[in-house]
């Protein structure tokens, strides 16, 4: 199977305000190589988390060996284990020692959707636009796991890119699944897209 490839965003493009960052990852690809091959998605919803005084973000209880990444240099992928289940990847953002993160919570799949369906343990007619709905499962579906916490979105087989697609018009909305910091509108999504994991109008 032929996978297209794109220009590999560069640091610079993390080394940016979060919420910048956040708006303009949507219609980037995530892109994963394994073992058992090249996997990615057009990333339709992300959601950010910044710094120390945002109750939501990891950061907020000082730097942990945990939520090291989020300290380090802009454009490393910082994968966590939510509830002891999902692994959930983030783009570090901001200067480092600045501690801040876009979390991935959807994409669109683009290539390898037949393994995708196989990780995510689905029947082959599953509906498509699931596979990727939701932070758990776009990881699950593109292989993603813990060991992939502190590797180089710039450089490694976890990247992304940027292939010249256009998600169409976005909007933002209050972050999904937290219950401290609920009034930050820091959640963006592609408005109308089926692979997005939480409200898809304007919100």
């Amino acid at each position: 199977m032929h996978v297209a490839c794109g220009r590999i965003l560069p640091r610079t493009f993390y080394a940016r305000p979060t919420l910048r960052v956040a708006k303009d990852l949507l219609g980037k690809v995530l892109v994963h190589e394994t073992a058992d091959g090249v996997a990615s998605g057009m990333i339709v919803e992300t959601e950010a988390y910044i710094g120390e005084d945002d109750a939501a973000c990891h950061a907020a209880c000082g730097p942990t060996r945990r939520n090291a990444p989020l300290y380090g240099p802009p454009g490393i992928a910082y994968v966590y284990l939510n509830y002891g289940i999902h692994s959930l990847v983030n783009a570090v953002t901001e200067a480092q020692g600045s501690p801040a993160a876009v979390l991935i919570r959807a994409l669109e799949p683009i290539d390898n959707i037949g393994l995708m369906t196989e990780r995510r343990g689905l029947v082959s007619n599953a509906d498509v636009h699931s596979l990727c709905r939701g932070p758990g499962n776009l990881t699950r579906a593109l292989g993603i796991t813990l060991a992939d916490n502190g590797v180089d979105l710039t450089r490694s087989p976890l990247r992304i890119e940027d292939r010249g697609l256009r998600p169409g018009r976005v909007s933002w909305g209050p972050r999904i699944g937290i219950r401290v910091a609920m009034k930050h509108p820091w959640r963006c999504f592609v408005v109308g897209n089926a692979s997005v994991s939480g409200r898809k109008s304007r919100a």
